[in-house]
Protein backbone atom coordinates (compact mmCIF):
# COMPACT_ATOMS: atom_id res chain seq x y z
CA UNK A 1 0.00 0.00 0.00
CA UNK A 2 2.86 2.40 0.81
CA UNK A 3 4.40 1.80 -2.62
CA UNK A 4 1.05 2.52 -4.28
CA UNK A 5 0.43 5.77 -2.36
CA UNK A 6 3.86 7.29 -2.94
CA UNK A 7 3.94 6.11 -6.58
CA UNK A 8 0.59 7.79 -7.35
CA UNK A 9 1.77 10.95 -5.57
CA UNK A 10 5.00 10.85 -7.57
CA UNK A 11 3.04 10.43 -10.82
CA UNK A 12 0.86 13.47 -10.10
CA UNK A 13 3.87 15.46 -8.85
CA UNK A 14 5.75 14.73 -12.08
CA UNK A 15 2.72 15.85 -14.09
CA UNK A 16 2.42 19.21 -12.31
CA UNK A 17 6.18 19.74 -12.10
CA UNK A 18 6.62 19.27 -15.85
CA UNK A 19 4.12 22.02 -16.61
CA UNK A 20 5.19 24.75 -14.22
CA UNK A 21 6.97 23.31 -11.17
CA UNK A 22 5.46 22.74 -7.73
CA UNK A 23 5.58 18.94 -7.67
CA UNK A 24 7.03 19.04 -4.17
CA UNK A 25 3.73 20.51 -3.03
CA UNK A 26 2.22 17.07 -3.74
CA UNK A 27 4.98 14.54 -3.16
CA UNK A 28 6.58 15.84 0.04
CA UNK A 29 3.32 15.95 2.07
CA UNK A 30 2.48 12.46 0.74
CA UNK A 31 5.83 11.12 1.96
CA UNK A 32 5.49 12.77 5.38
CA UNK A 33 1.93 11.43 5.78
CA UNK A 34 2.86 7.90 4.68
CA UNK A 35 6.05 7.72 6.79
CA UNK A 36 5.38 9.96 9.83
CA UNK A 37 8.23 8.48 11.87
CA UNK A 38 10.94 8.69 9.21
CA UNK A 39 13.80 11.19 9.38
CA UNK A 40 12.79 14.33 7.40
CA UNK A 41 16.13 14.39 5.56
CA UNK A 42 15.51 10.85 4.30
CA UNK A 43 12.10 11.85 2.95
CA UNK A 44 13.55 14.95 1.28
CA UNK A 45 16.33 12.82 -0.23
CA UNK A 46 13.81 10.26 -1.49
CA UNK A 47 11.73 13.07 -3.01
CA UNK A 48 14.79 14.44 -4.84
CA UNK A 49 15.77 10.95 -5.98
CA UNK A 50 12.43 10.60 -7.76
CA UNK A 51 11.83 14.17 -8.96
CA UNK A 52 15.26 14.64 -10.57
CA UNK A 53 14.28 12.04 -13.19
CA UNK A 54 11.00 13.76 -13.94
CA UNK A 55 12.58 17.19 -14.40
CA UNK A 56 15.38 15.65 -16.47
CA UNK A 57 12.97 13.94 -18.85
CA UNK A 58 10.82 17.08 -19.05
CA UNK A 59 13.91 19.06 -20.09
CA UNK A 60 14.67 16.48 -22.77
CA UNK A 61 11.09 16.61 -24.11
CA UNK A 62 10.94 20.40 -24.15
CA UNK A 63 14.30 20.60 -25.93
CA UNK A 64 12.82 18.74 -28.91
CA UNK A 65 9.83 21.07 -29.28
CA UNK A 66 10.93 24.42 -27.84
CA UNK A 67 13.87 26.50 -29.05
CA UNK A 68 16.00 26.37 -25.89
CA UNK A 69 18.48 29.23 -25.59
CA UNK A 70 21.34 26.93 -24.60
CA UNK A 71 24.06 29.58 -24.62
CA UNK A 72 22.28 31.32 -21.72
CA UNK A 73 20.81 28.27 -20.02
CA UNK A 74 23.96 26.22 -19.51
CA UNK A 75 25.68 28.93 -17.43
CA UNK A 76 22.43 29.29 -15.46
CA UNK A 77 22.30 25.53 -14.85
CA UNK A 78 25.93 25.40 -13.66
CA UNK A 79 25.36 28.42 -11.40
CA UNK A 80 22.19 26.78 -10.03
CA UNK A 81 24.00 23.51 -9.31
CA UNK A 82 26.86 25.18 -7.42
CA UNK A 83 24.55 27.55 -5.53
CA UNK A 84 22.15 24.76 -4.58
CA UNK A 85 24.98 22.75 -3.07
CA UNK A 86 26.13 25.84 -1.15
CA UNK A 87 22.60 26.45 0.11
CA UNK A 88 22.23 22.82 1.19
CA UNK A 89 25.52 23.08 3.09
CA UNK A 90 24.46 26.35 4.75
CA UNK A 91 21.24 24.81 6.01
CA UNK A 92 23.39 22.41 8.06
CA UNK A 93 24.87 25.46 9.79
CA UNK A 94 21.92 27.86 10.24
CA UNK A 95 18.16 27.34 10.24
CA UNK A 96 16.00 28.64 7.35
CA UNK A 97 13.03 29.19 9.68
CA UNK A 98 13.20 32.97 9.24
CA UNK A 99 12.07 32.46 5.62
CA UNK A 100 8.97 30.52 6.61
CA UNK A 101 6.86 33.56 7.48
CA UNK A 102 8.22 35.68 4.63
CA UNK A 103 7.58 33.19 1.83
CA UNK A 104 3.75 33.45 1.61
CA UNK A 105 4.01 37.22 1.11
CA UNK A 106 6.66 36.88 -1.61
CA UNK A 107 4.48 34.33 -3.42
CA UNK A 108 1.45 36.60 -3.01
CA UNK A 109 3.37 39.45 -4.64
CA UNK A 110 4.27 37.15 -7.57
CA UNK A 111 0.61 36.10 -7.92
CA UNK A 112 -0.78 39.66 -7.81
CA UNK A 113 1.85 40.94 -10.25
CA UNK A 114 1.05 38.15 -12.73
CA UNK A 115 -2.69 38.81 -12.41
CA UNK A 116 -2.20 42.56 -12.88
CA UNK A 117 0.03 42.16 -15.95
CA UNK A 118 -2.45 40.39 -18.23
CA UNK A 119 0.04 40.16 -21.12
CA UNK A 120 2.94 38.98 -18.98
CA UNK A 121 4.47 35.85 -20.48
CA UNK A 122 2.01 35.56 -23.36
CA UNK A 123 4.57 36.34 -26.06
CA UNK A 124 8.15 35.15 -26.38
CA UNK A 125 10.30 38.23 -26.93
CA UNK A 126 13.70 37.71 -25.24
CA UNK A 127 15.00 41.04 -23.96
CA UNK A 128 18.71 40.28 -24.16
CA UNK A 129 21.19 38.37 -26.27
CA UNK A 130 24.75 37.11 -25.99
CA UNK A 131 26.72 37.84 -22.85
CA UNK A 132 24.03 40.06 -21.32
CA UNK A 133 21.47 37.24 -21.41
CA UNK A 134 24.04 34.78 -20.05
CA UNK A 135 24.78 36.99 -17.04
CA UNK A 136 21.12 37.60 -16.22
CA UNK A 137 20.27 33.89 -16.62
CA UNK A 138 23.26 32.88 -14.50
CA UNK A 139 22.13 35.36 -11.84
CA UNK A 140 18.68 33.73 -11.80
CA UNK A 141 20.30 30.28 -11.52
CA UNK A 142 22.56 31.47 -8.71
CA UNK A 143 19.79 33.11 -6.68
CA UNK A 144 17.11 30.43 -7.04
CA UNK A 145 19.64 27.59 -6.90
CA UNK A 146 20.83 28.82 -3.53
CA UNK A 147 17.23 29.22 -2.37
CA UNK A 148 16.40 25.67 -3.50
CA UNK A 149 19.30 24.18 -1.57
CA UNK A 150 18.67 26.29 1.52
CA UNK A 151 14.87 26.21 1.73
CA UNK A 152 13.10 25.06 -1.44
CA UNK A 153 9.31 25.56 -1.64
CA UNK A 154 8.21 27.26 -4.86
CA UNK A 155 11.57 26.92 -6.64
CA UNK A 156 10.03 26.01 -10.01
CA UNK A 157 7.48 28.83 -9.81
CA UNK A 158 10.16 31.40 -8.93
CA UNK A 159 12.30 30.24 -11.87
CA UNK A 160 9.38 30.52 -14.31
CA UNK A 161 8.41 33.96 -13.03
CA UNK A 162 11.94 35.36 -13.25
CA UNK A 163 12.53 34.00 -16.75
CA UNK A 164 9.27 35.64 -17.82
CA UNK A 165 9.76 38.91 -15.98
CA UNK A 166 13.50 39.50 -16.42
CA UNK A 167 14.31 37.79 -19.71
CA UNK A 168 11.05 38.30 -21.62
CA UNK A 169 10.29 34.60 -22.18
CA UNK A 170 6.72 33.40 -22.58
CA UNK A 171 5.40 30.92 -19.99
CA UNK A 172 6.06 27.87 -22.15
CA UNK A 173 9.70 28.78 -22.88
CA UNK A 174 10.20 29.87 -19.27
CA UNK A 175 8.88 26.53 -18.04
CA UNK A 176 11.27 24.70 -20.38
CA UNK A 177 14.21 26.80 -19.13
CA UNK A 178 13.16 26.28 -15.51
CA UNK A 179 13.22 22.50 -15.96
CA UNK A 180 16.91 22.55 -16.91
CA UNK A 181 17.88 24.74 -13.94
CA UNK A 182 15.69 22.71 -11.58
CA UNK A 183 17.30 19.48 -12.77
CA UNK A 184 20.72 20.92 -11.91
CA UNK A 185 19.62 22.10 -8.45
CA UNK A 186 18.00 18.71 -7.78
CA UNK A 187 21.21 16.91 -8.73
CA UNK A 188 23.22 19.04 -6.29
CA UNK A 189 20.79 18.48 -3.41
CA UNK A 190 20.52 14.78 -4.22
CA UNK A 191 24.31 14.39 -4.16
CA UNK A 192 24.37 15.81 -0.63
CA UNK A 193 21.53 13.54 0.55
CA UNK A 194 23.26 10.49 -0.93
CA UNK A 195 26.56 11.42 0.71
CA UNK A 196 24.74 11.67 4.05
CA UNK A 197 22.89 8.38 3.48
CA UNK A 198 19.45 10.03 3.48
CA UNK A 199 17.70 8.15 0.66
CA UNK A 200 15.49 5.06 0.31
CA UNK A 201 16.61 3.48 -2.95
CA UNK A 202 13.90 0.78 -2.93
CA UNK A 203 11.21 3.49 -2.99
CA UNK A 204 13.14 5.80 -5.32
CA UNK A 205 13.19 3.30 -8.19
CA UNK A 206 9.40 2.88 -8.33
CA UNK A 207 8.72 6.57 -7.62
CA UNK A 208 11.17 7.68 -10.31
CA UNK A 209 9.36 5.61 -12.97
CA UNK A 210 6.02 7.09 -11.87
CA UNK A 211 7.49 10.60 -11.83
CA UNK A 212 8.84 10.22 -15.37
CA UNK A 213 5.45 8.98 -16.63
CA UNK A 214 3.74 11.98 -15.02
CA UNK A 215 6.40 14.26 -16.46
CA UNK A 216 5.86 12.91 -19.98
CA UNK A 217 2.11 13.51 -19.69
CA UNK A 218 2.54 17.00 -18.24
CA UNK A 219 5.05 18.07 -20.87
CA UNK A 220 2.80 16.83 -23.68
CA UNK A 221 -0.13 18.82 -22.30
CA UNK A 222 1.97 21.98 -21.94
CA UNK A 223 3.29 21.67 -25.50
CA UNK A 224 -0.17 20.89 -26.87
CA UNK A 225 -2.05 23.73 -25.15
CA UNK A 226 0.75 26.31 -25.11
CA UNK A 227 1.51 29.44 -23.13
CA UNK A 228 -2.04 30.28 -22.01
CA UNK A 229 -2.44 26.86 -20.41
CA UNK A 230 0.93 27.07 -18.64
CA UNK A 231 0.04 30.53 -17.31
CA UNK A 232 -3.23 29.23 -15.81
CA UNK A 233 -1.46 26.27 -14.18
CA UNK A 234 1.22 28.67 -12.88
CA UNK A 235 -1.42 30.82 -11.18
CA UNK A 236 -3.11 27.75 -9.67
CA UNK A 237 0.17 26.32 -8.36
CA UNK A 238 1.29 29.65 -6.86
CA UNK A 239 -2.13 30.03 -5.20
CA UNK A 240 -1.80 26.53 -3.72
CA UNK A 241 1.74 27.33 -2.55
CA UNK A 242 0.49 30.48 -0.80
CA UNK A 243 -2.12 28.45 1.10
CA UNK A 244 0.34 25.69 1.98
CA UNK A 245 3.20 27.98 3.07
CA UNK A 246 0.81 30.23 5.04
CA UNK A 247 -0.52 27.21 6.92
CA UNK A 248 3.02 25.99 7.63
CA UNK A 249 4.17 29.43 8.79
CA UNK A 250 1.26 30.59 10.92
CA UNK A 251 -1.02 27.68 11.88
CA UNK A 252 1.18 24.64 12.58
Amino acid sequence: MEFLIVSLASLFAGFVDAIVGGGGLILIPALFTTFPNAHPATLFGTNKGASVWGTGFATWQYSHRVQMRWSALWPAAVAGLVASFAGAWLVTVISPDFLRKLLPFVLLAVLLYTFAKKDLGRTHVPRFAGGHEQWVAAGIGLLIGFYDGFFGPGTGSFLVFLFVRLLGYDFLNASAAAKLINTATNVAALALFIAKGHIWWHFVLVMAIANVLGSLLGTRMALKHGTGFVRVVFLLVVSALILKTSYDAFFR
